[in-house]
């Protein structure tokens, strides 16, 4: 079988740099496309914790498009990662995180920052690198969502076929109208075709307009982003698009994620031998300060801490959470005034709430490892890798049924478990109400030794790695190749 080259363009990936998922995804792609004849390399800014982690570097360009001071594009390894970097110090050579400074705010020469990243990959998308051209251009999120845009309003003989995933509709990265002409393009660009969006420019929507196929992270999602509900303005677009777009689910690493492995847990375990849990309990609970006391409940949340992420919903339930004797483990970071109320919550209940803000990896395998049950209460969820991470380490996942959550976790009801097939607990979103009784019936199940330790070992077998979903990418990337060629 032919290889296939496929450039990966993205704001950040797993190990180098992550504030989400986004990172997970694109840092574990490229080792589970190998099998599949598909060589990625993968396209960064160069932040200093990029930069600082790159090994065998090579300049192999220097760009001459005039992005406010020098820039160079690297040739680098990272671990397994086959790497190119655009090293441009006056855009990434700064304190603070990959898209905002160190206090929340949004680093002003964003779209300069990101435009940078997309023209440089569309330019590698037309031999830029003389090595090298790929075949195909995936460009992840807003920040790449330009890459599209750049090929198709650009010259020359060699178009690579391009792929733009969304992996949160939410961040659309939309700037005023005056920022466009510093962007490169031709004047027809800002047109409801191009780049223009309700007389703005918008990143993600040029994307979505202008690249060949388009994903999202699971199949539900990618029918609720074609509803006015959960479209986010963009709606339309899709239906427009249906007839390229295809719901992806994501995976997780399961060397990464293992139990019977995992580093940074107290004592490992499988399907087979789930006991060990009870150790990772309480070594969760000693390390938050919660009460050591085995027979009691421990819900945990690891999750950034927003209206999205339905926090104000867990928040509103807190008070059924303490009547029903159970312990809660919040571990994340997000709006001021959910860390306030929560840290005012475990302050109030010492020895029941835990709250750690802040994402911390070790902790997070700790949490996944020791709580009886992992709540993700959002709103909408493109796909979620946390209740994957919950099933794969035998924590019951409760979940809102949207987006991947309801792709994922298959509900425990009284047919489901009659059968044999029940993971989890679903419910319906944005309701408190929901949330409490789904809370209700996790912990009365919880109560039923034998059904639990079932539901556990089906949570453990559950498929959740990479394998499925690579080969559904590898054969998207073929068939836009194949296209590609009928084409020329």
């Amino acid at each position: 079988m032919t290889v296939l080259e496929v450039l990966s363009v993205a704001s950040e990936a797993f190990p180098l740099v992550k504030t989400g998922g986004l990172a997970d995804v694109v840092g574990a792609l490229p080792a589970a496309l190998a099998p599949h004849d598909i060589r990625v390399r993968t396209l960064l800014p160069g932040y200093p914790a990029v930069r600082d982690r790159l090994h065998d570097v090579r300049e192999v360009a220097r760009l001459p498009h005039g992005f406010g001071g020098p820039a160079t594009l690297l040739e680098a390894t990272a671990g397994d990662l086959d790497l190119l970097v655009l090293d441009a110090p006056h855009l990434y050579a700064r304190a603070g995180g990959p898209y905002a400074d160190a206090t929340g705010r949004d680093w002003p020469d964003n779209l300069a920052r990101f435009a940078a990243l997309a023209r440089v990959a569309a330019d590698i998308g037309r031999g830029l690198v003389p090595t090298w051209q790929p075949d195909v251009v995936h460009a992840h999120d807003w920040q790449a969502g330009l890459a599209p845009a750049y090929l198709a309003f650009g010259t020359g003989e060699h178009r690579p076929g391009t792929v733009m995933t969304v992996h949160n509709l939410a961040f659309q990265g939309t700037f005023p109208a005056d920022t466009f002409p510093s962007l490169g393009f031709p004047p027809e660009a800002f047109s409801l075709h191009g780049v223009e969006y309700y007389g703005q420019v918008g990143c993600l929507k040029a994307g979505l307009a202008l690249a060949d196929r388009l994903t999202t992270v699971s199949p539900t999602y990618s029918a609720e982003i074609r509803t006015a509900a959960h479209g986010m303005g963009l709606d339309g677009l899709l239906r427009e698009r249906a007839a390229v777009l295809s719901g992806i689910l994501n995976g997780i690493d399961t060397t990464v994620w293992d139990p019977r492995t995992d580093p940074h847990i107290a004592a490992p375990y499988d399907p087979k031998g789930i006991a060990p849990r009870r150790r990772n309990t309480a070594a969760l609970q000693g390390r938050l300060g919660l009460t050591i006391a085995p027979e009691t409940p421990v819900l945990g949340l690891v999750s950034r801490l927003t209206w999205q992420k339905g926090i104000d919903l867990l928040l509103a339930a807190l008070p059924a959470i303490e009547r029903v004797g159970a312990q809660l483990v919040v571990v994340g970071t997000g709006d001021a005034e959910f860390e306030r109320a929560l840290q005012a919550a475990a302050a109030a209940h010492p020895g029941r709430i835990a709250v750690h803000l802040g994402y911390d990896e070790a902790l997070a395998h700790q949490v996944q490892a020791g709580v009886d049950a992992l709540l993700v209460p959002s709103r909408f969820e493109p796909c979620g890798l946390t209740q994957l991470c919950a099933l794969r380490y035998g924590a019951i996942p409760v979940v809102a049924r949207v987006g991947g959550l309801a792709d994922t976790v298959v509900d425990a009801n009284p047919m489901a478990l009659a059968t044999g097939a029940g993971t989890g607990i679903v419910f319906t979103p944005d309701s408190v109400d929901d949330l409490v009784l789904a809370i209700e019936r996790t912990l009365r199940l919880r109560r039923d030794g034998r059904t639990w330790l079932a539901m556990q070992r089906r949570a453990m077998a559950t498929p959740v790695g990479w394998e499925t979903p690579a080969q559904h990418y590898a054969e998207l990337y073929r068939a836009l190749h194949a296209d590609a060629g009928r084409r020329r």
